[in-house]
């Protein structure tokens, strides 16, 4: 039997890396013969609670060493792992573990309610709690769980072309679709990253965006755990925090979306922190201003950035950091193992400069969505997947974004899907109908803004209340704005450019 996939990496770094910091999360540190013996332990607790290959396993919880651990333990023994976001409402979470079928669940103490509300009607046979006590007979707590584990694991027999995680994207129909990404496609993924961002054994990752994304953990996580270099996991973004864990722990490299960063940059502690140790500033989401830019050239760094998807594990582009003063405004250069094309409307390969549909191939592309057999094939032209985003290539291959096709808000570095928040508000018998966009926000980048046409008297207030709880708070409207039509094409689509380009610069009034 041999196990071919990432659950594996760590045994393998047990030796090769023995005495180094693998994680540091608060006061704890685990070397890697540590975190090696931690997924051992948690690979065979797994295995006795009848966890075997193919099942899945939801983990609902923040930054912290044991989501690392778990990730791995599932990959030793097969299961399918499936973060899931803690910032999502307890319905939008239990639509995901329902739709995915998983068998156990382990959440941590501080989002212990929000995963009690999200799985109580689901199929869940056993549940884990990390940081917190046990409620015994229903659930467990973690150090408990690995401390009564003794045995060797039994070892999966898994290759690269099995799942290894299911990454649930939203999109423009409703409900959000599970992306399963399998060992290779993490694995080339990672590849592509020491490549192209030239990560090292003496490296330092500050991990301050969730691990619950692809990004963080694909990006970040797995390619400096492969290396054998350590994470410094932070739970959530505290810009003082993170200036003052860049000089403590000689932070070498760090990733965030264009909000973070000028967060820091802003703080009161920018001027006096000491980053002389930082060598890899990555961004990702949307483009970098160009004030944040120079804010930290001055302080003689540069940034890098990129273009990918969930379904992409997720790199399709990367901007070398000597690049990004003369390519401003470009996602960069497909990654070493991946391809990037642009399709004009004819369904033909766009010239430089040609704008059009972006499309990926490579080892790192997904291949299905979790039991979407439609979504699956429509996402695809043979072996490449269709983005939904609209760009262009330059001579020298240079990928610039030009439109989001599929309407996507990006706020924060969260994807926010219009049709979702639509749907809900049109559920309301006084909406006869609404066109949700983004507008320009100075924190977080874009919020997203409801034009509303009523059919009966309603209030701003009453369409805010029916989406609490039932969406997450990043996803519900700054402001909603009545109007008497929305505007359309001859067609009857609703023209959302003309719609952004009206607001944009507009007060938002409630």
């Amino acid at each position: 039997m041999k196990n071919q996939g990432l659950g594996t990496w760590i045994d393998r770094r047990r030796a090769k890396s023995e005495g180094d910091v693998a994680i540091r999360h608060g006061d704890k540190e685990y070397r890697y013969e540590e975190l090696a013996d931690r997924i051992d332990r948690l690979a065979v607790a797994l295995a006795e609670r009848s966890i075997v290959k193919g099942d899945r396993v939801v983990y609902v919880g923040n930054n912290h060493p044991d989501f690392l651990t778990a990730f791995f333990a599932c990959g030793l023994v097969g299961a399918i792992f499936v973060p899931l976001n803690t910032r999502l409402a307890p319905g939008e979470l239990e639509y995901m573990i329902a739709d995915c079928g998983a068998r156990l669940l382990i959440t941590h103490d501080d989002v212990r309610e929000l995963a009690r509300a999200a799985a109580w009607s689901s199929d869940v046979a056993h549940r884990i709690v990390v940081d917190g006590p046990a409620e015994l007979p229903a659930v467990e707590a973690i150090e408990d769980v690995l401390s009564s584990a003794t045995d060797s694991p039994r070892i999966a027999d898994v290759t690269l072309d099995d799942p290894a995680m299911i990454l649930y994207t939203s999109g423009t129909t409703g409900r959000p679709k599970g992306a399963v990404l399998t060992h290779g496609n993490l694995t080339w993924n990672a590849l592509n990253v020491l490549v192209d961002y030239d990560v090292t054994s003496d490296e330092r990752a500050l991990m301050i965006a969730p691990m619950f994304h692809v990004a963080s953990l694909g990006m970040g996580a797995l390619p400096t755990l492969l290396k054998g270099g350590m994470l410094i996991l932070q739970e959530k973004v505290d810009p003082g925090t993170v200036l003052q864990s860049i000089e403590l722990h000689g932070i070498t490299s760090l990733s965030g979306v264009p909000t973070t960063f000028q967060m820091l940059a802003e703080h009161p502690l920018w001027e006096q922190t000491d980053l002389s140790t930082l060598r890899k500033l990555t961004c990702g989401g949307s483009s970098v201003p160009l004030r944040v830019i120079e804010a930290y050239e001055k302080r003689g760094l540069s940034f890098s950035s990129g273009y990918g998807m969930t379904e992409t594990s997720p790199g399709a582009t990367s901007l070398p950091y000597r690049k990004a003063r003369d390519h401003l405004g470009s996602s960069g250069l497909p990654h070493f193992f991946t391809d990037v094309r642009v399709m004009n409307d004819d369904g033909h390969p766009a010239e430089p400069g040609e704008v059009g549909e972006i499309e990926i191939s490579g080892p790192n592309v997904m291949k299905e969505y979790w039991l979407r057999p439609d979504a699956t094939r429509d996402s695809h032209r043979g072996e490449w997947m269709r983005s939904g985003d609209i760009g262009f290539l330059d001579a020298q291959g240079y990928l610039t974004i030009s439109d989001r096709l599929k309407d996507m808000i990006i706020s924060g570095g969260e994807n926010v899907y219009p049709a979702e928040i639509e749907q809900i508000i049109m559920e309301h018998p006084a909406v006869d109908s609404v066109a949700v966009i983004g507008i320009p926000d100075d924190r977080w980048g874009e919020v997203p803004l409801a034009v509303v046409v009523r059919r009966a008297e309603i209030e701003a207030d009453e369409i805010l209340a029916a989406l609490n709880g039932r969406l997450a708070k990043y996803k519900i409207p700054r402001s909603i704005m009545f109007v008497d039509e929305l505007p359309r094409t001859a067609s009857g689509k609703i023209r959302k450019n003309g719609l952004r380009e009206q607001y944009a610069k507009a007060p938002h009034r409630m």
